[in-house]
């Protein structure tokens, strides 16, 4: 299994600052641990209504990171991309 890199990220989530790349990278997550955390965020009611457990470790770092992201992009808030920390 290898980690995540710059350009997986991008390809994964898609034009993003470099600091929540550096976030996402920083987890030492895999490709599949990516793949698995954006599922979750897609699909998490139906995920636990299968009794799939929560996700942990490193998938749940992705998870809040990720959706930190997409808070960031809400067309209702007021701004326009993703919000640089």
């Amino acid at each position: 299994m290898r980690h995540v890199t710059r350009d997986d990220v991008i390809k994964a989530v898609g034009p993003v600052d470099d600091v929540t790349i550096a976030q996402i990278i920083g987890t030492g997550a895999t490709i599949d641990e990516l793949a698995e955390a954006q599922a979750w965020l897609a699909n998490d009611e139906p995920f636990m209504n299968t009794g799939k457990p929560l996700a942990t470790g490193r998938v749940r770092g992705l998870v809040e990171i990720l959706s930190e992201l997409e808070t960031s992009e809400d067309p209702d808030d007021g701004q326009s991309g993703p919000a640089v920390s």
